[in-house]
């Protein structure tokens, strides 16, 4: 190489590397799904974020939005860089906002996971599925937002889906909101019964033990993987390696006062520390998404036997491709 050619060489690495430094990353958007009012979500994350501000030297900003679907498009259009998803949302992120899986929640009770409710008032006549399941068309539901897994997914699919019924045909009225209002309207007799799940139903017998006696379990699904951490993808591998270092580290290492205080933290948010994970946790979750359209095709009778077949068809062969993959890669 001459020495004309070495010097373009040289300008071209030298333009590149003070490229890089101008993009280094020194703020992030953290996403946090609308499970309950953003003031306490606020309440009980601030100390988070504010941790993780301190070890991993970013400026750590939340971002709240009115639904679920907000986190998602906010990490599609990049101004979401990170986010705490239920796995239907996380699915949705993965597949549509350029997401990866990198973390997942751990229950500060030990529990392998979660569970979507049925919940009804302590004092109603509803006392199980098929108490709810009679559908005359003279009860008031709450489902859960479109994008959550315990409170829309798993009841769409368990108890709807599975027995062919639409809810639209089975209540007097139907009416989407979080986890928080949802509960809290069977509490005062709002709406007669309304999906929920187990951690937020354990949250409210916390802050609001009186609101919690007003009501009672009429249905618990099977077990649900516990939440995952999402990032872009194209987010730079200095900023994951920050990031990942600190989640991965967060209530483990430090002195032991340190320790104890992430861990007061991660407990207010009903967490253990975080172990490692990736888009493999969402398998079950895509199975269960498939089954559920399964069961809708089925009870189709606009359809014709021979196009219900080929999507059947269609579908069992994606069912077994994520079950063969459940079988060979590990979750977590």
């Amino acid at each position: 190489m001459n020495f004309v050619a070495k010097g373009l060489a040289a300008a071209a690495l030298s333009a590149t590397l003070v490229s890089a430094a101008q993009a280094e990353t020194t703020e992030i958007n953290f996403g946090i799904i609308s499970t309950e009012s953003s003031q306490n979500l606020k309440t009980i994350w601030n100390p988070f974020l504010e941790a993780m501000e301190d070890e991993t030297g970013l400026k750590v900003n939340a971002f709240f939005a009115t639904d679920y679907a907000g986190i998602i498009e906010g990490m599609r259009f990049d101004k979401v860089h990170l986010a705490w998803y239920g796995n239907k949302s996380a699915m949705e992120a993965v597949d549509r906002a350029d997401g990866e899986v990198f973390a997942q929640t751990v229950d500060a009770e030990g529990n392998p996971g979660y569970w979507s409710l049925l919940l009804a008032h302590v004092d109603s006549e509803l006392n199980s599925l098929e108490d709810v399941m009679k559908c005359e068309g003279d009860l008031n539901f709450g489902i859960g937002d479109p994008n959550s897994t315990s409170g829309f997914l798993v009841p769409t699919t368990f108890v709807f889906a599975a027995n062919g019924v639409d809810p639209k045909d089975c209540f007097k009225t139907v009416r989407n909101a979080n986890h928080e209002t949802n509960l809290m309207a069977v509490a005062n007799k709002q709406v007669d019964v309304a999906t929920n799940n187990t951690e937020n139903l354990r949250r409210l017998q916390t802050t609001n033990p009186e609101a919690a006696k007003k009501v009672k379990i009429v249905w618990q699904s099977p077990l649900i993987p516990s939440d995952p951490l999402v990032w872009r993808k194209d987010l730079d591998q200095a900023t994951k390696d920050k990031i990942y270092t600190f989640i991965m580290t967060y209530g483990r290492l430090g002195a032991p006062e340190e320790v104890e205080a992430a861990r007061k933290v991660l407990e207010d948010l009903q967490w253990a520390p975080f172990k490692p994970s990736s888009d493999a946790q969402l398998y079950p979750i895509r199975i269960m998404s498939i089954t559920k359209e399964e069961f809708q095709i089925q009870a189709d009778d606009k359809m014709s036997d021979a196009d219900k077949k080929a999507k059947l068809d269609a579908l069992e062969a994606d069912k077994a491709k994520y079950q063969k993959l459940m079988d060979t890669i590990p979750q977590s």
